[in-house]
């Protein structure tokens, strides 16, 4: 039952189809029944992306490339299919499987062909990308481009922005008290809008770099999804929400937070004249840690609150080398620099030196700030996380790149325990 349901939206939304080639070139031929284009040369001869050859019981190319017959089941085709396998399939004597995205990802753009950015050629079917986030399974057609532009479905972006912030706010709370609530929540919200504002004029300032860089060529602006005039307006729109939460705040903090904009815009120039855009990041990103104490206290208290920034300045070092280490190859061929090209082999010496930066600072603000002990406990925590990070990272691997840029949040949320229930010890 459950083959034959998937089989049918298959056969309604239509597939993008791989096939494997032996000269690793992708070949565009066409499957009448499920209308889908072989854009790609990603299926390999021992393990394939979920197959749509599985669902139906066949195999449909041979080790020769040759079309090959097929019977009714996957029983009978000699298939390993059941849905807790369902990732990977392999075709009996070196045959070729066939993969597909699923009946969910093809259906995001509703039979409308829209390109999403991901690839395909001219006059084909636009080819939907693989792995489809919750934006493109449950938002209207119209509103996808404005959330992919502002990041809606990666959200570590946003927890990196809004930890500062949160340490500011808890620190500035009265020993024994919890934090305000609402200022939390003000800030929480306006580190999502920010977030979004600053990814959207980062991705208007960066067009021409995006379309040849692998990773950001499907952006909305940068795949013509959307027209710089609408990203433009869309900005105009962040910012007025944004503005709302601001004229919220007491009128020192309105000031401070309003002077963070001239960082916000000019941050995406950064990298076409400096190897330190990630430094400059770090100055743009912690700006929470300022403004989060004066929203409570009306004021700067430089001894707490500058520990505090720098040591979210030098975390931002950290953790967006080994981000900028995904894309240093296109960043050589598009000539915009980072920290990652600047040190090179010695990236993971230089971020062991901002990491004991970042975790000495965290002690000296919590030290001025004359925080309970558990707060040393979760340092202590948040410098083995750290560490981890750096000692295990492959800066060679994108993927683990990745995963270690977005396990920051949880170095985040433990040093916001660490003064959260250091400040309750008080």
């Amino acid at each position: 039952m459950y083959t034959r349901r998937l089989k049918t939206k298959l056969r309604t939304w239509g597939s993008v189809l791989h096939r494997s080639c032996d000269n690793g070139v992708g070949a565009r031929c066409q499957d009448d029944l499920f209308r889908g284009y072989v854009w790609t040369h990603e299926a390999s001869s021992g393990k394939f992306a979920p197959s749509l050859s599985a669902l139906i019981g066949r195999c449909l190319f041979g080790p020769d490339g040759s079309e090959r017959s097929h019977g009714s089941s996957s029983r009978g085709a000699g298939l390993d299919f059941s849905r807790r396998n369902f990732g990977s399939f392999g075709c009996p004597n070196g045959g070729s499987v066939v993969g597909f995205s699923s009946a969910a990802e093809s259906a995001k753009n509703d039979g409308n062909g829209e390109d999403d950015g991901s690839g395909g050629g001219g006059g084909d079917e636009k080819v939907p990308k693989l792995g489809a986030s919750w934006i493109d399974l449950y938002l209207p057609r119209q509103a996808r481009p404005y959330a992919h532009l502002a990041r809606l479905d990666k959200p570590i972006g946003t927890w990196l922005l809004a930890w500062p912030c949160m340490w500011s706010i808890t620190l500035a709370a009265n020993p024994g008290s919890l934090p305000d609530l609402k200022m939390l929540m003000l800030f929480g919200s306006g580190a999502l809008l920010l977030r979004g504002a600053g990814c959207t004029v980062n991705d208007l300032l960066d067009r021409d770099i995006d379309v040849m860089v692998e990773r950001t060529k499907s952006r909305p602006i940068a795949s013509g999804l959307l027209t710089p005039f609408q990203g433009l307006s869309f900005l105009g729109f962040q910012l007025l929400l944004g503005l709302g939460i601001l004229l919220q705040l007491n009128n020192y903090s309105r000031i401070l937070g309003a002077s963070s904009l001239l960082l916000v815009f000019s941050y995406p120039l950064m990298k076409r004249f400096t190897f330190w855009p990630q430094a400059y990041l770090g100055l743009t990103f912690n700006w929470g840690a300022l403004l989060g104490w004066a929203a409570v206290r009306g004021s700067l208290d430089p001894y707490i609150v500058l520990p505090l920034y720098f040591s979210g300045v030098f975390w931002t070092l950290v953790y967006d080398t080994i981000y900028a280490h995904q894309d240093k190859e296109d960043d050589v061929k598009v000539g915009v620099r980072s920290t990652a090209l600047r040190f090179g082999d010695l990236s993971k010496e230089w971020i062991s030196g901002f990491g004991i930066a970042c975790i000495s600072s965290l002690a000296l603000c919590g030290y001025n700030a004359d925080i309970g002990w558990p707060y040393y406990a979760f340092l202590t925590a948040a410098s083995g996380h750290i560490a981890w990070q750096i000692l295990t990272v492959d800066l060679s691997c994108r993927a683990d790149c990745n995963r270690k840029f977005v396990s920051n949040k949880w170095f985040g949320a433990l040093v916001f325990g660490g003064i959260l229930f250091g400040k309750l010890a008080t």
